[in-house]
């Protein structure tokens, strides 16, 4: 059995072992990480050794944790880490190298064709009949994209929504509610196979889909750093979150909305954010303002997003796509019967 895992933000981790009598056997854990004392890798390996092979993560990264030394140091890795590798390495687990990617960053539509896209997409990268896929979203209309299980009455102000000229929709994944300006944020969408994160709790797997975005904006000078479960963050607060979608043919639909400008006050006007929730996102008043990747790079919105798809097919080799006229056709037949029907949008009142 082979695994691979690269740690987001860590070191590659990699395991071999053998299944004997359904238990592992002769495991070697390797990678790129850094480990002291030099022995605790004998210990990590010793501790796989015996597992039952249908052990979860938790129970792998604990018999790890038990195993190590005393004062034992490991840098750009973790138990969960190893983990992870071993889990992959029991499925049909493939990487991000595995696959032709392509980079599709097309002219603005509106919101509802943009949500609707996202499940078609997802579905033809599942079913193979498109390259897995990094899709930058461009809009001239703005929006209030709630959650697929959010109540539209408990998140959005009717009255400030109308006032600056927000539409609501509803997406297909879970997560909370984006204010989404027009001009005022950078929103992409990965569409992947479920191979891609085998062995993966949702935990893991955001972190994973996100790690090539934080290399992104360090490149710019932004300070990013994941926090989970979902958010990117920087030393002056949240720049992002994520919310994700696996479906039922294969496909994996990873979204990210990050803030390039974005005004508190009348975000308040336009969400109902009790005061819980308020504090937890650490906004001490309305007339806070917080632009993160404006202000933090000095770079213009369009100057980030080249920046990002430079990374992106730097890394992994992407080439430019576009969306095609029958994946734009089904669609737009997909906002008509569900994205812009009343039945969708209040499914949770």
């Amino acid at each position: 059995m082979h695994g691979e895992y690269k740690v987001p933000g860590g070191k590659l981790v990699v395991a071999d072992f053998d299944v004997e009598g359904d238990v592992i056997a002769n495991a070697r854990v390797s990678g790129d990480f850094f480990l002291e004392p030099d022995d605790a890798l004998v210990d990590i390996n010793g501790a796989l050794n015996g597992l039952p092979a249908a052990s979860d993560a938790r129970t792998i990264a604990a018999a790890i944790d038990r195993a190590l030394p005393e004062g034992a140091t490991l840098l750009g890795f973790s138990p969960e880490g190893v983990a992870v590798a071993v889990r992959r390495a029991m499925t049909d687990a493939t990487s991000w190298h595995d696959y032709e990617w392509e980079v599709v960053h097309d002219a603005a539509v509106p919101p509802r064709l943009h949500l609707a896209l996202d499940e078609v997409l997802a579905n033809r990268v599942g079913d193979g009949r498109r390259k897995p896929t990094l899709r930058i979203w461009e809009w001239d209309e703005s929006a209030v994209v709630i959650g697929s299980f959010q109540s539209v009455r408990n998140e959005v102000d009717p009255e400030g929504a109308a006032k600056y000229g927000f539409d609501v929709v509803r997406r297909i994944s879970g997560g909370g509610a984006m204010m989404m300006e027009g001009g005022n944020v950078v929103t992409y969408s990965l569409y992947v196979p479920g191979e891609l994160v085998q062995g993966m709790s949702f935990a893991d797997s955001y972190a994973f889909l996100d790690d090539w975005v934080l290399q992104g904006l360090h490149s710019i000078g932004v300070e990013a750093t994941y926090q989970p479960l979902n958010d990117i963050a920087s030393p002056l607060g949240k720049i992002g979150g994520a919310a994700q979608k696996r479906l039922g043919g294969g496909g994996v639909l990873h979204h990210v909305t990050m803030a390039y400008d974005l005004d508190n006050a009348k975000m308040l006007e336009v969400l109902r954010i009790g005061r819980e929730k308020l504090s937890d996102k650490g906004i001490a008043s309305a007339d806070k303002r917080v632009d993160p990747l404006r202000s933090q790079s000095g770079l213009s919105r369009g100057a980030i997003i080249e920046a990002l798809k430079g990374t992106f097919s730097q890394l992994y080799g992407a080439t430019p796509g576009t969306v095609s006229a029958e994946e734009l056709a089904e669609a737009e037949a997909l906002v008509a019967s569900k994205f812009a029907t009343e039945e969708w949008l209040n499914r949770v009142p």
